[in-house]
């Protein structure tokens, strides 16, 4: 299914434009222009002559030039009247913002939709979605305010959710967070697109290089399970999933009209499509910009170093927990870095250089391993604050890091002094933890995909 006029239109008719600055038509229509989309926009509604001196036709069919894409925010009981008319015109996708469908146990109207958006073979994002968001073609059919929640930037990461309120928790998070998106996609009720459509879609899609997946039901399994294999060979798919117990299952039908169902059946699913679970949209963004921008790994055995020995351990004990390996150095290396390496450093399951550590032994200790087979993956475990370790490690680490050898992964604890040398460090995509816990567990994410892609 072509869905590319969705982010990609350069002709947007807002069908149910208001001149009240509150109402889901107006704040459309607001974004469009403050987001300074390229396309050509025009507004419709029998009942307004001008709305923020822009012409508003009174019917979508009074417009001459072609419409590509169709934003519908007129009530529920409406709708079907402006999908005829949008039959006519023979547009042939529009976003239907509006609820009060299935959701609130109006089956009949919905149905009634269904059918008529078949008639006419048009494509619907929607009923009761939040809209569309391209980072990329500025296409923002978003009814949330700009001032009240910014846009993020550029970036490979899209996100699918079926919910609307959780939609808005992820957008605002990735924001305030400076992770980059390329295309947001809230469904709803799914209509006639659903999930499935949407996931396959971004996976051929250039500008996705990780497609995160908010789901609260699954509208046809076998066809979701059918495309996620597909996409997850192609990049990786990580899911949350919304209603995993039965009391909440109820509750899980009043937002979309979908029942949660199994949580294991789904857990099985999902691992059998090679899917990555998580029931943490945290655990999701982490999981997200480890395997958007790290080195893919070929393998699960991890190599810390460290200049804390407390700290090690921690990471060590989240290794085990997490059922990956601690590396063991070749003798050569091993050899070498007691050789180069001050009396105080120890090497045995992790390489601890201590409080005298340097930034020129990090260098020294990072070079060895990215060098030995039997290293996967490194983890850096950077105690900032003591004082032989200068700025320069920030060039020393990105430097390898550059190299794309394998996986480097820093973990740093501490106020503003530590976070201000971790964000640079993010700046030129050099993956960073705050805590050794949150690291692993996205080592894990790592190595699990590209052991069984």
């Amino acid at each position: 299914m072509d869905l590319n006029k969705f982010f990609k239109a350069k002709s947007i008719a807002i069908i149910g434009i208001s001149k009240n600055p509150n109402k889901i038509g107006h704040l459309i229509f607001r974004n469009l222009v403050e987001s300074n989309f390229q396309g050509n926009l025009f507004l419709v509604n029998p009942n307004a002559y001008q709305v923020l001196n822009k012409k508003v036709y009174k019917n979508v069919n009074d417009i001459e030039q072609e419409i590509e894409l169709a934003i519908i925010t007129v009530p529920a009981k409406i709708v079907p009247g402006v999908i005829k008319d949008c039959g006519k015109k023979k547009i042939q996708n529009v976003v239907i913002i509006t609820s009060g469908f299935r959701e609130s146990g109006n089956e009949k109207l919905e149905d009634e939709v269904k059918l008529l958006l078949g008639k006419f073979k048009i494509k619907c994002i929607g009923v009761n979605a939040l809209g569309v968001y391209d980072a990329y073609s500025r296409l923002d059919s978003l009814f949330i305010p700009r001032y009240r929640m910014k846009r993020p930037k550029q970036g490979g990461i899209s996100f699918i959710s079926q919910s609307a309120s959780m939609g808005l928790a992820i957008i605002d998070l990735a924001t305030t967070q400076s992770y980059g998106i390329s295309k947001f996609i809230s469904y709803g009720n799914a209509t006639n697109i659903d999930e499935s459509d949407i996931l396959e879609y971004l996976g051929e899609d250039k500008e996705t290089k990780i497609i995160c997946v908010y789901l609260q039901g699954i509208k046809d399994g076998q066809k979701f399970i059918k495309v996620a294999k597909k996409v997850s060979k192609l990049k990786p798919v990580i899911i949350v999933k919304g209603g995993i117990n039965p009391e909440v299952e109820k509750t899980t039908f009043s937002h979309t009209g979908h029942l949660a169902g199994s949580y294991e059946v789904y857990l099985a699913a999902f691992k059998q499509s090679n899917l990555i679970y998580t029931d943490s949209l945290h655990e999701m963004f982490n999981f997200a910009r480890i395997l958007e921008k790290t080195t893919p790994s070929k393998g699960n055995r991890i190599q810390i170093i460290t200049n804390g020995g407390g700290y090690g351990i921690s990471a060590l004990d989240n290794i085990i927990k997490n059922n990956l390996r601690i590396a063991e150095l070749d003798k050569k290396t091993f050899s070498s870095l007691k050789k180069q390496l001050h009396d105080l450093a120890t090497i045995n399951n992790l390489i601890d250089l201590s409080s005298n550590a340097t930034s020129n032994d990090y260098k020294i200790a990072i070079e060895s391993c990215l060098n030995d087979n039997n290293v996967d993956v490194l983890l850096l475990m950077i105690l900032y604050q003591i004082p032989l370790i200068d700025s320069s490690i920030l060039d020393i680490i990105t430097d390898f890091n550059n190299q794309k050898k394998k996986p480097i992964i820093v973990v740093s604890t501490g106020g503003e002094f530590t976070d201000d040398l971790r964000k640079s460090l993010e700046e030129k995509n050099v993956i960073t933890f705050n805590y050794p816990e949150e690291a692993v567990s996205s080592i894990k994410a790592l190595v699990d995909y590209y052991s069984k892609k």
